[in-house]
């Protein structure tokens, strides 16, 4: 299982750790909902799997010659970003991340990426094949200005959220706030705005998906 991640150490790139801890490192040790995300980590210096989600400010591994950083990957999302801080929108195919994206533009935030996005160390950019480009359904492919990267403090999944009250939700794979947002409503952008005030620690909730 391990063979199927991308690691480094000591600038090098590797698919798996080399040395005995492998051996005692069994699938069943790895919870099942990370199995299929890719981006986290496990670290050599432990004597039983360790997982490292990228936080904000810090790539969360230990110094030495076992440290082991994240490697760049591509996922199929759109970010937005508002003064530096960005907004990872994720959702299927036709789940409304590009026309959501439109509507945050109008709306003071910049355009990071739409439909792909390179994500490093909690850092994400656009890929550099489609930086600046923004497909609008029913207009084409427009280019227009963009940011090069923004540090990102916010999951968007696309969706109908089944709560009126959520509980705090953080996506496993990158280990930041998420919420659930219609983005057919009307008011869609204005709650990403606003869950992104509260991810930042902007805003305070009494009750919801940032309570504490």
């Amino acid at each position: 299982m391990l063979q199927k991640f991308q690691l480094q150490r000591d600038g090098k790139s590797e698919t798996q750790l080399r040395g005995p801890e492998v051996k005692r490192w069994r699938v069943s040790d790895v919870p099942a909902d990370t199995l299929s995300c890719g981006s986290y980590i496990v670290s050599a210096d432990h004597a039983g799997p360790r997982l490292h989600f990228p936080r904000c400010g810090t790539s969360g591994f230990p110094s030495g010659e076992n440290r082991l950083t994240l490697l760049p990957m591509q996922i199929h999302a759109s970010c937005a970003s508002r003064r530096g801080a960005g907004v990872l929108l994720v959702g299927p195919p036709g789940s409304g991340k590009s026309d959501l994206l439109l509507r945050l533009l109008a709306r003071g935030f910049d355009l990071v990426s739409d439909d792909q996005t390179e994500i490093e160390d909690g850092i994400a950019r656009p890929v550099a094949a489609l930086a600046g480009l923004l497909e609008v359904r029913g207009l084409g492919i427009v280019r227009l200005t963009h940011a090069g990267s923004a540090r990102l403090a916010l999951v968007a999944q696309m969706g109908q959220p089944s709560l009126r009250m959520p509980s705090p939700t953080r996506n496993e794979c990158l280990g930041l706030p998420m919420v659930m947002i219609d983005p057919l409503a009307a008011s869609a952008p204005e709650r990403v705005a606003l869950a992104l005030d509260c991810a930042l620690g902007q805003v305070s909730q009494l009750a919801g998906a940032f309570a504490a």
